[in-house]
């Protein structure tokens, strides 16, 4: 018996719904390992294969998607006419509603979803792919260990050809701010509270404001390529824009909203999209 293993096969950048924190932005690495007798090419997998096989599975199920807990009592999740329907109670009485296309949403098996049952559900869509000689699969998934503050966010862009335009998709980020050239981890912890599990809304994607229970609420929507995308949230769990939320222009909202509140001062922003890639804003 021989294991093959790949350290951070992919990464899946996804939203999660929660009863507790509502929508969240994560972004978690996936390693794997197969134990495996080798094949006559000396291999228990070529690399290849498991980029191309195991990594695309992954990709196409479960990254840039949002990410359902199927077992949980209060998420409601219907579909009709090939598209999904969802509505879940919070444990604050608050209401988040989604409708979307089937493939931006993908059922998790578990009251909640977390690395652990995201394993499972991966694992439950590779094993039949992989060839007989594979005896055993396993998965780590995790989040990035980062140095420093960091938030999650969640997103869509409706102008994004890929699957970035699914409206509740999302990432957990580091961020770096730069005052006249020296690193602010006091700014940096602001920012970090202030996108803290948050919606990262276009204005111009804000259909409606309103008030049930209570509660204020905005309802996101637009048609992008792939279908019409439905998003409602607490409005207090929202930051608008004036921009499409690519990481490009947060960087850049942020470095202009430091440079307006701090005029003699300059910044560099370096704004983190998931892992290892980002952008970098300046004013």
């Amino acid at each position: 018996m021989t294991t093959l293993f790949v350290r951070r096969l992919t990464v899946v950048d996804a939203s999660v719904l929660d009863t507790r924190q509502g929508l969240l932005g994560e972004s978690w690495l996936v390693d794997v390992e197969l134990d495996g007798i080798l094949d006559h090419q000396g291999m228990v997998l070529d690399f290849a294969r498991v980029k191309r096989q195991i990594k695309q599975i992954i990709d196409l199920h479960f990254d840039h998607k949002l990410l359902l807990p199927a077992k949980h009592p209060d998420c409601r999740i219907s579909s009709n006419n090939q598209r999904s329907i969802v509505e879940l109670t919070m444990e604050s009485g608050a209401i988040i509603q989604h409708s979307a296309p089937d493939d931006a949403t993908t059922l998790i098996a578990g009251v909640e979803v977390d690395p652990e049952h995201l394993e499972a559900a991966i694992l439950n869509r590779i094993t039949p792919s992989l060839p007989a000689n594979i005896q055993q699969v396993r998965l780590r998934v995790y989040p990035e260990s980062i140095e420093g503050p960091w938030y999650r966010y969640s997103h869509g862009l409706k102008h994004h050809d890929g699957n970035c335009q699914r409206i509740a998709h999302g990432h957990r980020s580091g961020i770096r701010i730069f005052k006249d050239d020296q690193e602010s981890p006091s700014l940096e912890q602001e920012w970090s509270e202030r996108w803290r599990d948050i919606y990262l809304g276009t204005r111009e994607d804000l259909e409606a404001s309103f008030e049930t229970d209570g509660m204020d609420y905005y309802r996101f929507g637009y048609t992008a390529g792939q279908g019409r995308f439905e998003l409602t949230l607490p409005a207090d769990s929202c930051y608008l824009v004036d921009c499409d939320s690519t990481v490009e222009n947060l960087a850049q909202h942020i470095a202009e909203t430091l440079n307006r509140e701090n005029p003699h001062s300059r910044f560099r922003v370096m704004a983190f999209e998931g892992v290892d890639k980002g952008a970098f804003g300046i004013a």
